[in-house]
This record gives C-alpha cells, structure tokens and sequence, in this order.
C-alpha cells in the first residue's frame, strides 16, 4: 500500500512509522533484519530507508602519497528496501536525494524501485555533500527539492529523460519534508512554507516533519500549512532523547530548539536521561494523537529499545 492509503484506511486509528539507517559499509544485513525483526510486533505501516550519498576522504600510501578517495559510508537503500518489503511485508519509503546524484540515477532508482514493487519514496534535497561530484556533459542534476519532486512527477506521468519503448507511467506515492521550526536556510517561516506550498503542488502526496521536541511547534506549523493552503497529510517525526551528548549534537545537526523544561529535567538528572526520554516522548505522543495526527514517526537511528518503549505504551 502507499503511505497516502494507509492514512486514508486508518481514519481516527493510530499509525506509527519508523525511520532506519542503512547499516555501515561492510557491515552484514543482519544488523538491518534484528533491527526490523524488533519493530515487527508494532505493526509498523511503513518504514523509510534513508539513502546516503558517497563521501571524500584522504589516504596516505605507504610510499608517503595521498590519494583522494570517495566511497559510498552507507550503501543500500533500494536493495534494503526490497528486503523489508518482500521479507517482511511491510511497505517501506526509499529516500531519494538531490545531493551527489544525477538525474539519470534518479531515473535508473525509480525504475529499480518499481520492478521490486515500490511505490512509496521520500524526495530530499539532502545534506551538502564534502567534495564536488563530476558531472558528465551528458548528464544533469537536481538543485532543489522542487527539481526532484518535478522529475518524479514527470515519471509518474510517463515522461522519462530519453525515449524509452514502451514506456509507462511509474504509479509512486511521494512525501516531502517540512520544518515546523523552518529549514535553517529559509529566511522566515513564510518564505519556507512557500516552497512546501511549491513542493506539494508539484505532486507531493504528504509531508512529514523533521524531529521537534516542543508539540506546541508542530501544531502551530500545521496550522500556518492549512493557512497557506498545504492540506496534504502532515507527518510528525519524533525522536526519543537517549543520552546527555544528544542536547548538543541534535540542535547542531538539525537546527532544533530543546524546551527548557526538557534541559532542565535532564541536566538535573543527568542518570535518568533514558527514562526522561521516553517519558517525554510518550507525552508528546499523547498529545499529538489527541491533537488529530495522521500518524506518529519515529527516527529510530537504528536504536529500538527506547523507541519500543515509547510505542508499546499504546498497545
């Protein structure tokens, strides 16, 4: 099924999601199946696979040179979708990203992606990537979300960059992010609505949110979406707090506000952080349920246990 008819099917019902890492190069798919086989009795409705361009890195050779070579940290994403899917049943959202990709590979990713019977994928801009990627004269690139959430709609109405024989629409289900405290490099919140607003125009099925620890800011960005006239289905991501480290790398990485009241119980109780996470993540679960949510996700990171915990409150 497509995440929009999960949502349409569960009308007031509950849904959670997950969010899952592809495992570390060289490391075996078994760690990605524990990690699957632990959300399992959950009933996930779906779970997104996040995809990772390939990154730089220097070698110093015995002879004394150094050689510049990229690799991909995180390779996967479709093979790994394939596996839950046809593994495990459970319908999975494939991260397609703008940044260290073509076009062509995009086009060469849906089409993978359609033979194995996936048809729900998440269009990111993604990260800035650490080197610059050669691109041949033959070959093109999106620069925005916007630019992936085109070609993908092209896709999904038959029209692929060459002639291709025989050539049919490619039927996908398409989620965009949204930022209920804006995108870091939006001048305001209304600039940043704008181009959801562009995004969900230009096919954009759903939305769901980058992580937030303060419920109040979520409500308030739905609110200011239907304002705007966004009325897709508004996803919430959330993130359960595990260790003291995290109050800082969570807000230098994805440029969110902790409330005061959360820092404040756990720089005061700095052995309990665990349970305070839960405890906070259950509470804003609650309150995001009772507020009308299509569905709770979670961004596991590849750490279940505190994320179980979170969720089987509700079973």
């Amino acid at each position: 099924m497509k995440v929009i008819d999960h949502i349409e099917k569960a009308g007031n019902n509950a849904l959670f999601s997950f969010e899952i890492v592809p495992p570390p190069r060289g490391r075996n798919v078994q760690d990605l199946t524990d990690i699957v086989k632990g959300l399992e009795p959950y009933n996930p409705s779906w779970i997104d696979v996040t995809a990772h361009p390939a990154g730089a890195y220097y070698n110093e050779n015995p002879d004394g040179t150094i050689e510049r070579k990229i690799f991909k940290k995180r390779p996967g994403t479709i093979g790994i979708c394939g596996i839950i899917q046809n593994r495990f049943k459970i319908d999975t959202v494939a991260h397609l990203l703008t940044q260290g990709f073509t076009r062509e590979e995009t086009e060469d990713a849906l089409i993978e992606l359609n033979y194995l019977g996936i048809h729900n994928v998440l269009a990111l801009r993604g990260d800035g990537l650490n080197y610059n990627k050669k691109v041949s004269a033959n070959r093109s690139v999106n620069t925005y979300a916007i630019d992936l959430v085109n070609q993908i709609q092209d896709i999904k109405e038959g029209r692929f960059l060459d002639e291709i024989s025989n050539a049919r629409p490619l039927d996908f289900c398409m989620g965009v992010a949204g930022y209920p405290e804006k995108h870091f490099e939006a001048p305001n919140m209304k600039f940043d609505l704008q181009w959801l607003k562009k995004k969900v125009e230009a096919g954009a099925d759903y939305v769901v949110t980058q992580m937030f620890f303060d419920t109040s800011k979520y409500i308030n960005f739905v609110k200011q979406c239907r304002e705007e006239g966004i009325n897709v289905p508004i996803v919430p991501g959330l993130k359960v707090l595990k260790n003291m480290k995290q109050l800082t790398t969570i807000p230098r990485n994805f440029y969110i506000d902790f409330p005061d009241e959360l820092v404040d119980e756990v720089t005061a109780n700095p052995k309990h952080i665990e349970e305070i996470g839960v405890r906070w993540a259950i509470r804003q679960s609650e309150e995001l349920l009772n507020f009308g949510v299509p569905s709770l996700h979670f961004y596991v990171m590849n750490d279940t246990e505190s994320v179980k915990e979170v969720v089987k409150k509700f079973y």
